[in-house]
């Protein structure tokens, strides 16, 4: 067997993979168990030392081909998982050929649809699963990218402050465009419309969910945010001269929408102004924080995150010091002491902006019940003891195979 990888990090354990028997064949020695989503190819984790890939068994061409697309799109760090490598010119032990592999890192903390729907999700947060998949929707619009397969089986989901963020898993029917057409945008609403109805009807029937989920309500309710969203981002405005406001009002709209306006375009006639966003980049929160912090969150964490921190600032009356020495006064005082106080154990399930993010809704709940403010430790602890445990768990992660590479065998 003469095998090849294309990787953009060559790890050489890779090569020990036992490439010669089919995907599906591989035994629980190398496969993390992990949930995941429906797929019409063979897909497995592993773990290669210290890091998981997922491995989606696919004809040659098309796998390189989407390993291509998918580093594209992490250049222009769009929301998809990170492409580690193509593994071509397999054989079995009778010399017969097999599939390529692609080889992609497994997105940390994330979800499949269903592993949401079987996991608490309430009614009311359905919305908020539409809402991500808009916005994972619309920025790879923004950036020329047509999906052509969009649907809930290609997206994991991540937890983001009580909602969530969406991230594409399968580019393989994707193309990338200097600029998405109209028709193009709309065939893949059209398709996302098709296939989530589908999912949900099939989620409904299967009984893996105890939501009542009215299919039409729900990819109705996408396009209509999808438009929604889209206008804000893209569609001209015009004012008279005297509303010059009105420009800072755009722009304030987009950043609490999550989006910096990297290129405004103004034109003036006579009395009148029309301005129209040329480039808007998503992640305004989440570069704010990281800039004050260092810190690197989900976006709608970040707001979260902000906010604390502003009370913070108030509360101890810190409004006339240098944001960033405050920022480092809140993340050694609050924000680290309290995510040192999550078990080891969970961490590996709960992101730490999560957890968080659910500590300061646990405060704030405590506090209503009490008639004054908790102090936020306080809180913690009280999460830590009382919550924690009745959280549904997200993973069903084999803890024996992902308790370290140490113990693997290399053949």
């Amino acid at each position: 067997m003469a095998l090849h990888v294309v990787s953009a990090r060559t790890d050489p354990a890779l090569l020990a993979m036992p490439w010669s028997r089919a995907l599906a064949e591989w035994d629980d020695w190398y496969v993390i168990s992990l949930p995941l989503g429906l797929s019409r190819h063979v897909v497995r984790v592993i773990q290669v030392n210290k890091q998981f890939l997922a491995v989606k068994e696919t004809e040659e061409a098309i796998a390189l081909r989407e390993y291509h697309l998918l580093r594209d799109l992490q250049r222009a760090d769009l929301p998809a998982v990170t492409p580690r490598g193509v593994v071509t010119g397999r054989t079995d032990v009778d010399e017969d050929p097999l599939p390529a592999a692609l080889l992609t890192e497994h997105l940390h903390y994330s979800l499949s649809y269903r592993t949401v729907f079987a996991n608490g999700l309430r009614g009311d947060q359905v919305a908020a699963l539409v809402d991500a998949l808009v916005v994972l929707l619309v920025r790879l619009h923004l950036s020329g990218f047509y999906w052509g397969d969009v649907s809930l089986s290609n997206v994991l989901f991540r937890r983001s402050a009580g909602g969530f963020a969406a991230f594409l898993v399968d580019a393989e029917t994707g193309e990338l465009h200097e600029r998405l057409s109209d028709t193009r945008r709309e065939h893949d609403l059209t398709l996302a419309r098709e296939n989530i109805f589908a999912e949900l009807m099939d989620l409904r029937a299967s009984g893996a969910t105890e939501i009542d989920i009215d299919g039409f309500a729900v990819v109705d309710l996408l396009v209509e945010r999808y438009h929604a969203l889209w206008d804000e981002l893209t569609e001209a405005e015009e004012f008279s001269t005297d509303e010059w406001y009105r420009v800072e009002q755009r722009i304030a709209r987009l950043n609490d929408l999550g989006f910096d306006v990297d290129e405004l375009d103004i034109h003036t006639d006579a009395d009148r102004v029309r301005i129209q966003p040329k480039v808007v980049e998503a992640g305004h929160h989440r570069r704010e924080l990281r800039d004050l912090t260092g810190l690197l969150v989900e976006d709608a964490q970040a707001r979260k995150l902000l906010n604390d921190l502003a009370a913070f600032t108030a509360a101890n009356d810190l409004g006339d010091q240098p944001p960033a020495q405050v920022a480092r006064h809140w993340l050694t005082t609050i924000y680290s002491p309290i995510v040192d106080l999550l078990p080891t154990g969970v961490r590996r399930e709960l992101a730490p902006a999560e957890y968080f993010h659910e500590v300061m809704e646990h405060r704030w709940a405590l506090s209503e019940r009490a008639g004054h403010e908790v102090d936020i430790f306080d809180a913690a602890a009280d999460y830590i003891e009382k919550v924690l445990p009745q959280r549904p768990s997200d993973t069903a992660m084999d803890t024996r195979s992902a308790s370290g590479s140490e113990t693997r065998r290399a053949d």
